[in-house]
């Protein structure tokens, strides 16, 4: 199949994290300004604003941090909390339907893992582009997977 995206491919919400961390970098930037620049603060009182504005970003940098790459050996699916590889045998079906804020991968064990990596909050067609190329990869790993060695 030649509209397949030659691996390794990387789908990631690319305008969504532009945003969260440019937002998050004005956060910490503009939370550490008004700390500093606040004279009646003590070193303490400023430190905790720049804690707080330090773990805003990283909570962002976390949501930013979302991914899914498909290689050779399968799929790994980075969420906020975690990191995830399946064998590409392991996916069963790749769903984007209207309405869900991200792809779901329906698993062989009868669960269904949440892809972050591609979701249509802020580009639409570029995660339904992303989910239609990481299902027809799936496909073809499945149909070019254990009989393809049968002889």
């Amino acid at each position: 199949m030649s509209d397949l995206p030659s691996l390794p491919v990387t789908f990631r919400p690319g305008h969504t994290r532009v945003i969260l961390l440019t937002a998050g970098a004005a956060m910490f930037a503009t939370i550490t300004a008004v700390a500093l620049l606040l004279e009646q603060l003590g070193p303490g009182e400023q430190l905790s604003f720049i804690l707080t504005g330090a773990l805003i970003f990283w909570v962002l940098a976390l949501l930013a941090r979302v991914k899914v790459v498909a290689d050779e050996s399968g799929v790994t699916v980075v969420n906020v909390a975690g990191r995830r590889h399946l064998e590409w045998a392991e996916i069963v079906q790749v769903n984007l339907r209207p309405g869900d804020p991200w792809v779901f991968l329906n698993l062989t064990d009868g669960t269904s893992l949440p892809a972050l990596g591609i979701q249509p909050g802020v580009a639409r067609q570029r995660a339904i582009a992303d989910a239609k190329a990481l299902r027809a990869l799936v496909e073809a790993r499945a149909s070019h997977g254990p009989e393809q060695h049968q002889g």
